[in-house]
């Protein structure tokens, strides 16, 4: 019937891991879920939303009995950090007054190639519409882009006014090999929105990096710019 699923919620527990770990007791549940929440949305709106722009794509919460874990994935390190970590400080402590509970040291873990991040592609996309870009020139830029990083196969949709046009219609370009219900297969998913003055267009991204094991992945770039292949 044409219905898809979530490749990364397809994915979690069997071959990729949860985005928050903790374990909690049936009336506390509701609430860490919450507070969950409320840190991703908080983070994200500190640090994509408003210019200069950090290209945070994962937030990963990890809880103990004590305290909370946040480690921050970015391709620009140097802006969540700030100047002798003052800004990652400055975050933690807005964190801890939002939650009103101990948050360890944030950590930040740099990814070298955005390209190979489906999130980041998508968000780069968006961007490039609210700018009035022409789609398909980005699309096709964006999918070259990823293919020369190193990537099996790429699919991205779009959705939306597009151009400006009176009716909403939606634009899909695949370039490689994307498969979906290959479970062994590392396929990244990404989902943005671009609020431009004609309505909201939808971005989509899938990015295939290969099978388990024998992917590219987007934190490993050795000098010169050639990637060199991972073990997960």
């Amino acid at each position: 019937m044409g219905q898809k699923v979530n490749p990364i919620g397809f994915r979690t527990g069997i071959t990729e891991d949860w985005k928050s770990k903790w374990y909690a007791p049936k009336f506390a549940y509701g609430t860490f879920l919450v507070e969950d929440f409320k840190l991703r949305r908080f983070i994200d709106q500190r640090l994509n939303r408003r210019p200069p722009f950090a290209a945070v794509s994962d937030i990963l919460i990890e809880r103990t009995r004590e305290e909370v874990t946040v480690t921050i994935r970015t391709a620009r390190p140097g802006l969540v950090i700030g100047p002798k970590g003052a800004e990652v400080d400055k975050l933690r402590e807005e964190l801890e007054d939002m939650i009103g509970r101990k948050v360890a040291p944030i950590k930040v873990i740099e990814i070298k190639n955005p390209d190979l991040n489906a999130q980041l592609v998508a968000e780069a996309i968006a961007e490039q519409l609210k700018k009035r870009a022409a789609f398909r020139r980005v699309l096709k830029q964006r999918t070259e882009a990823t293919m020369q990083a190193g990537a099996k196969g790429i699919r991205i949709g779009v959705s939306g006014r597009l151009g400006g046009a009176e009716i909403a219609r939606s634009e899909k370009t695949t370039v490689g090999s994307v498969p979906l219900t290959t479970l062994q297969a590392n396929v990244d998913y990404g989902y943005a929105i671009a609020f431009t003055t004609y309505g909201a267009i939808g971005v989509k991204c899938w990015i295939y990096r290969g099978m388990y094991g024998e992917e590219v992945l987007e934190t490993d770039v050795r000098p010169g710019g050639a990637l060199r292949r991972g073990r997960r």
